[in-house]
């Protein structure tokens, strides 16, 4: 995980969801790609992807069920997951949040 992006725009309006529970910056690199870096207080989340997308866990940690899993997995600091395209994932996070960044993959 690189700790600094170089070359970058950002978008300035933040993308907020679950009534403020969630927000994120949008960033977008030369090449086109994107990332989004964000928090999530406490709570229980369900987000639907349309592309595939990493999700690494840069400060604290959730527990994870992907679309078609029973299992719930937990992930902490310097951990990631995919999450496959055109699908749902839920998340419980717990109490101090979860400082992430979410690359869509292409």
């Amino acid at each position: 995980m690189s700790e600094t992006f170089e070359n970058v725009t950002i978008i300035k309006k933040a993308n907020v969801y679950f009534s403020g529970q969630v927000t994120s910056r949008t960033v977008q690199f030369a090449d086109g790609s994107k990332k989004t870096l964000g928090f999530m207080q406490a709570g229980d989340y369900e987000f639907g992807t349309e592309a595939a997308e990493l999700m690494e866990i840069l400060g604290g940690a959730m527990e994870v069920q992907l679309a078609g899993r029973d299992a719930w997995n937990t992930y902490a600091v310097g951990q990631s997951f995919e999450v496959e395209g055109n699908s749902k994932f839920s998340l419980k996070v717990p109490e101090g949040g979860v400082d992430y960044c979410c690359s869509y993959l292409s």
